[in-house]
């Protein structure tokens, strides 16, 4: 990959930039038929032309078997949000263009592994390693990193084995997707709050959604994914 940005139509550009937000705002990809209904395409098999494109021109990756299964290349995520980061500075500074810009430089992040019962989540004994990653690969600056175990959010693009980035946080927003606590379980799902309490969901069918009564002592939120990382990345 070069420093370049790809040459993209802009309906491609329009799409690449859906995602991104998308990403940013509830911690996972959109589906081809929210594509679809977001730019007024008759079908998702349109959306799914645009998106067999973008991946042939290696702006993002396309994972079979997943309603969501689009993934914005570590490369290009870094250069577009690095290169962004750099034009509005210079604008708002009338800094040179490449001047160095504090926020570019590596983050030292905890990778947490299996969570024992009643222990906060960093721990040391939870802390397998520590991962050095670059802050523009993310929606908002994580905390740490957590292994995912199981298939549960599979239809999110996260699948088991990957590292999710998380910023530590009590408050959720609807549709967005967290790490919470309840009783012994530390666990990734799509929070959503309603008349029965907060609903705990997974982007899997085969899994059921997890119902929590108002004022149950022993939920908490850990965090809100903010990214995601496949775990060979870091191989």
């Amino acid at each position: 990959m070069t420093n370049d940005k790809p040459k993209l139509t802009p309906r491609q550009q329009q799409i690449f930039e859906l995602i991104q937000r998308a990403i940013a705002r509830t911690g996972a990809p959109p589906t081809r038929a929210e594509i679809a209904a977001e730019l007024g395409f008759r079908s998702a098999n349109a959306a799914e032309e645009h998106l067999q494109a973008l991946a042939r021109k290696g702006v993002i990756e396309l994972l079979g078997g997943t309603s969501r299964g689009i993934r914005l290349k570590a490369g290009t995520l870094r250069t577009v949000n690095e290169t962004r980061k750099r034009e509005d500075a210079s604008e708002r500074q009338g800094l040179p263009f490449n001047l160095h810009l504090p926020g570019l430089e590596q983050l030292v992040l905890p990778l947490v592994g299996r969570v024992a019962a009643g222990h906060p989540i960093l721990a040391q004994e939870h802390v397998e390693q520590s991962y050095a990653v670059e802050p523009s690969l993310f929606a908002k600056r994580p905390d740490y990193l957590l292994r995912v175990r199981g298939m549960s959010m599979k239809d999110a693009g996260i699948l088991d084995g990957d590292l999710l980035a998380v910023a530590r946080t009590a408050e959720a927003r609807n549709g967005q997707i967290v790490v919470a606590r309840l009783g012994d379980e530390v666990t990734v799902k799509r929070f959503q709050r309603s008349a029965r309490g907060i609903e705990l969901l997974p982007e899997n069918p085969d899994f059921e959604p997890i119902i929590v009564p108002p004022d149950h002592p022993e939920f908490s939120l850990e965090g809100l994914a903010v990214g995601l990382i496949r775990n060979q990345l870091l191989n």
